[in-house]
């Protein structure tokens, strides 16, 4: 990317993971793999910088050799204060979001984020699998960060509101919506392998 068109990119793995007993998601190892890894790997050709948004186990995080910030609040906030310490830290125009937890979404896949940002001059494109929503699958131009930081002052958390405030396009995967499973469960991770196998056989 060039110009004005430089990419931010931002893996988010701060979240507690209850469900996952509160393992680190972004550490737990994967058909061979650590999660994260597979989100660095689809994030790393489109971006002009990389950051590993983490809450815990930073030093590990590190060693994936990407910077890694963290929550300006040590409460847990969700996906939008990762974001939202992204953008501080972001040198360019846009962000590009993608969680820890979805092995299987790919860089052509995020790219058709991109295009659509910049296509349609939106604030922020996101997934959009046919029935719903993937906020955590976004770009966002980062002058939005003023209003995202008093949007988490006043205790909102919610994605889609603070998405709504703004000039969103939804971009269509309703031909590949089994991209967006992500994992929380034991269970989960136990499938998202099995595929990840028969992907690769």
């Amino acid at each position: 990317m060039s110009g004005q068109n430089k990419v931010s990119g931002v893996v988010l793995a701060g979240g507690m993971a209850r469900r996952m007993q509160e393992q680190d998601k972004g550490l737990l190892i994967c058909h061979n793999r650590p999660l994260v890894s597979y989100a660095l790997a689809a994030m790393t050709p489109l971006v002009d910088e990389l950051f590993i948004s983490a809450n815990r186990h930073q030093d590990q995080y590190r060693q994936f050799n990407y910077p890694v910030i963290s929550d300006a609040e040590p409460s847990f906030d969700g996906p939008l204060a990762g974001i939202l310490a992204a953008m501080h830290s972001a040198q360019h125009q846009i962000l590009l979001v993608a969680p820890c937890d979805s092995p299987l979404v790919a860089s052509m896949h995020l790219q058709r984020l991109l295009d659509a940002l910049i296509s349609q001059d939106a604030d922020i494109a996101v997934a959009f699998d046919g029935e719903r929503l993937h906020p955590v699958f976004a770009a966002l131009k980062t002058y939005l960060q003023t209003d995202l930081q008093n949007y988490l002052r006043s205790g909102e958390r919610k994605l889609q509101t603070w998405f709504r405030r703004h000039s969103v396009v939804e971009v269509d995967f309703s031909d590949t919506p089994h991209l967006f499973v992500n994992i929380n469960t034991p269970a989960e991770l136990s499938a998202v392998e099995q595929s990840l196998a028969d992907n690769l056989s």
